[in-house]
């Protein structure tokens, strides 16, 4: 028997993520920690029925970037600027598909994905829903991850897993914030930009919401960007309210008004607020 009622999947975007040693469990909260405790103190007693998970990967990129700026240390200045360049650009230029089956960091970064959900899916059951929660980059490899299995059964594939849940076809709702998708996309034709189709089809339809991925981006954020004006594809989805784009003031007094305010999503009650609201959604259909 399930032993909660749905999941929520937090993953993180580029830089450093904390996490104490000894790698604990997925379901140890450490960059989401904020922000689920001020999701928790909304929902209440019914957050129980709720299990939390983190996709943590900076680990596969974070040993050879900390050490190669250990190299270059006495060599070279602007040490921050040099860290901030190596610890979080580097993630976008390393996770990247490639033709002569050289990817093995992506492969590495959708390995930890597979992980979390061959463990949620005792929780929640083979069919139990998800919501997935999407910072920076982690939008982008959230939605390499789904649009992967999608194409592998358009091709004519048999399913990857064994269940719904693992093969990402039991998502009740993607949240992204400072979401960089448009970024990766200009190295393609517009008419052969496709963004995932609804990732909720084994779902009952209450659990089918005509909106089913919210982007939440700050004008401020260099980092994040809204997903409408992507590619006409990107366009259809917005125009039939599958995908609403939210503008929001991510942060606090010191960093809402700059660049600073990509990592101010976490704690941001524009934010947490309409997260809370979906899991309740979420929960009143199951």
């Amino acid at each position: 028997m399930p032993s909660h009622k749905m999941a929520v999947i937090a993953i993180h975007g580029m830089g450093s993520q904390y996490r104490p040693q000894g790698q604990p469990a997925s379901t140890t909260p450490t960059f989401s920690k904020g922000l689920k405790r001020r999701v928790a103190n909304r929902i209440g007693a019914d957050m129980s029925h709720v299990i939390w998970h983190e996709v943590v990967w900076a680990q596969i990129l974070q040993g050879r970037q900390k050490d190669y700026l250990r190299k270059i240390n006495r060599s070279l200045g602007y040490d921050k600027l040099r860290e901030f360049v190596v610890c979080n650009l580097s993630d976008a230029a390393s996770y990247r598909p490639t033709p002569d089956d050289g990817d093995k960091i992506y492969d590495a970064i959708h390995k930890k994905i597979e992980n979390v959900m061959g463990v949620v899916k005792h929780q929640v059951g083979h069919d139990g829903p998800v919501l997935i929660l999407a910072h920076s980059l982690g939008g982008h490899i959230m939605s390499n991850y789904i649009y992967d299995m999608q194409r592998h059964l358009r091709q004519g594939g048999s399913p990857v897993h064994p269940t719904h849940v693992e093969n990402m076809k039991t998502v009740a709702g993607i949240v992204t914030f400072g979401c960089n998708i448009p970024i990766f996309l200009f190295a393609y034709p517009e008419n052969e930009i496709f963004p995932i189709m609804a990732p909720n089809r084994e779902l009952p339809p209450a659990l089918r919401f005509t909106t089913w991925w919210h982007n939440y981006y700050d004008r401020h954020d260099v980092l994040g960007f809204p997903l409408g004006k992507s590619a006409p594809s990107y366009a259809q989805l917005a125009q039939s309210r599958a995908l609403k784009d939210k503008p929001i003031n991510a942060g606090k007094i010191f960093t809402s008004w700059n660049p600073f305010s990509h990592n101010g999503y976490w704690t941001d009650r524009d934010l947490y607020e309409p997260v809370a609201e979906r899991i309740k959604d979420i929960l009143a259909a199951v």
